[in-house]
């Protein structure tokens, strides 16, 4: 479904990242991960070549617009062009707002809002030169609802949406469909580190009785980059056993 094209995976070494790598490799796709850190990526692209799959990756610092923007010339300039962009990168939290500092919060809004336009921006213009393209987006089911506490997660989720809904009729004269995937409760670190006692009732809470699996956020991401989805575009796909009804 992928074929030839060239996809940027950021926040691709683990979980939903991870799974949307491996299963646009299997499609063909050239795929290139961004990771946090030298380690993490190596550890990723070894665990993918074992599978025979071939992916590339890079650890920039995604809040620095010097270092995103030398890595998408070069890969750019390594493949000619640039197809697809999964802004996946970030992170959660879980603080009251009285227990939150200044700090914490910033780092939250850093990573899952202006990393995404970081990367947004240097990614853009090759695709306005090709007149053809996909960015996705990492949403949440919080970015409707909200959460009771961890503002900052939340915050950047809304933040998340609006980018996809604007930048979608920004760019849509250039033939670049944005959209992005608001996943449910999926079965990531973050999740399988909760005690049992805490899970049982939660799938209870979930129409579908079952907590997702990256892979299944990893399939949503795989049909909206594909031609499959060509005249959709600002749209938030749910993608959490109907958590949301």
């Amino acid at each position: 479904m992928l074929e030839d094209k060239v996809a940027i995976i950021t926040g691709g070494t683990r979980g939903i990242g991870f799974a949307t790598a491996k299963l646009f490799a299997k499609q063909k796709a050239k795929v290139i991960i961004f990771g946090s850190k030298k380690e993490s990526v190596d550890r990723a692209l070894n665990e993918l070549q074992k599978e025979g799959l071939m992916v590339d990756g890079y650890y920039p610092n995604l809040n620095s617009e010097e270092e995103v923007v030398a890595v998408v010339e070069k890969i750019a300039h390594q493949y000619g062009h640039i197809d697809i962009l999964v802004n996946n990168a970030g992170i959660s939290a879980n603080k009251k707002i009285e227990d939150t500092t200044v700090t914490e919060f910033h780092q939250v809004i850093d990573l899952n809002v202006n990393a995404v336009f970081h990367v947004t921006k240097a990614v853009v213009p090759y695709m306005k030169k090709q007149q053809n393209g996909v960015i996705l987006n990492t949403s949440s089911m919080v970015s409707i609802y909200g959460q009771a506490a961890g503002i900052g997660y939340p915050t950047s989720k809304f933040a998340v949406n609006g980018f996809t809904k604007s930048l979608a009729r920004e760019l849509g004269p250039d033939h670049i469909r944005v959209n992005a995937v608001a996943p449910g409760v999926i079965n990531t670190d973050m999740v399988r580190a909760l005690p049992k006692e805490m899970i049982h009732p939660l799938i209870q809470t979930i129409p579908l009785r079952r907590i997702g699996e990256p892979e299944d956020i990893a399939n949503a991401f795989l049909f909206l980059a594909s031609d499959m989805a060509s005249y959709i575009t600002g749209a938030i796909l749910s993608v959490d056993g109907a958590t949301q009804c």
